[in-house]
């Protein structure tokens, strides 16, 4: 059976082994739990048999199909979610594009890792994209912290039972301009993750017992399931989509 080696590397040049892992996700995911949060001067890295391990759409869908049960099952809100993704994210920024097995390592490490605290700071701020699409990781970040924002709004507004069928988020006046459009319909992990993938990669398949093909006279009629293509890498801009899709996807 294949294993991934966790390895540190102090600041005298000790390499030392961390942990295995028989899964390369969770090997890389350990290394964004290690490396985010307080700086260091130790290095850490994956030695094991080189990916990637993920090929396609249906293989990240798959990833954050299983870990949005994980975090149903943990109870989770979705604000504590979103602030672990953008604390364990912050080793990746260097980087300007990313393989999916970086991503998926990325949403498993905001799976078990303690949430970064709130700043209420980012109700207040301009986040809005300079650019008007996203571009780069600063762009991704300011889309996380705009939907966070949001949902800080709604604890002082909550949305009412009807939340599901589709709210605008309240942005009391005097709050700064954001990255992301108001709408909002998923308002926990498990939802998020899911229509996340669904609504931006697709890979999706009735079989997997989350979504069903579209009705008759409904657009797109008798698509049994979603088409499955190769990913090799992804740019922040699509992990911004991803995040967008999370939101408003239904």
């Amino acid at each position: 059976m294949d294993r991934w080696i966790v390895v540190r590397q102090d600041d005298l040049g000790n390499e030392f082994p961390v942990a295995a892992h028989e899964s390369r996700i969770a090997a890389l995911a350990q290394v964004l739990i290690l490396e985010s949060g307080v700086p260091h001067k130790q290095l850490y890295w994956v030695s094991g048999p080189p990916g990637p391990v993920l090929h396609t759409n249906r293989d990240l869908y798959l990833h954050f199909l299983h870990l949005g049960q994980e975090a149903r099952a943990r109870s989770w809100s979705l604000s504590a979610f979103l602030r672990s993704l953008w604390k364990v994210s912050a080793p990746l920024q260097t980087r300007e594009v990313l393989e999916p097995d970086d991503v998926a390592a990325m949403f498993s490490a905001a799976a078990t890792t303690p949430p970064a605290e709130f700043d209420p700071a980012w109700r207040m701020k301009d986040l809005s994209l300079p650019r008007g699409e996203p571009d780069g990781y600063g762009d991704w970040e300011r889309v996380i912290l705009s939907q966070l924002a949001d949902l800080a709004d709604f604890l002082v507004s909550p949305p009412g039972r009807r939340a599901r069928f589709g709210v605008d988020a309240p942005r009391p006046a005097g709050t700064g301009r954001r990255a992301t459009p108001p709408r909002w319909y998923n308002f926990d992990p498990a939802t998020y993750l899911e229509c996340a993938v669904a609504g931006s990669l697709g890979g999706w398949d009735p079989a997997d017992g989350a979504r069903v093909p579209l009705t008759a006279g409904s657009p797109g009629q008798g698509q049994p399931r979603s088409y499955v293509r190769s990913i090799t890498t992804m740019a922040w801009a699509d992990l911004a989509r991803i995040a967008v899709c999370g939101q408003m996807y239904e």
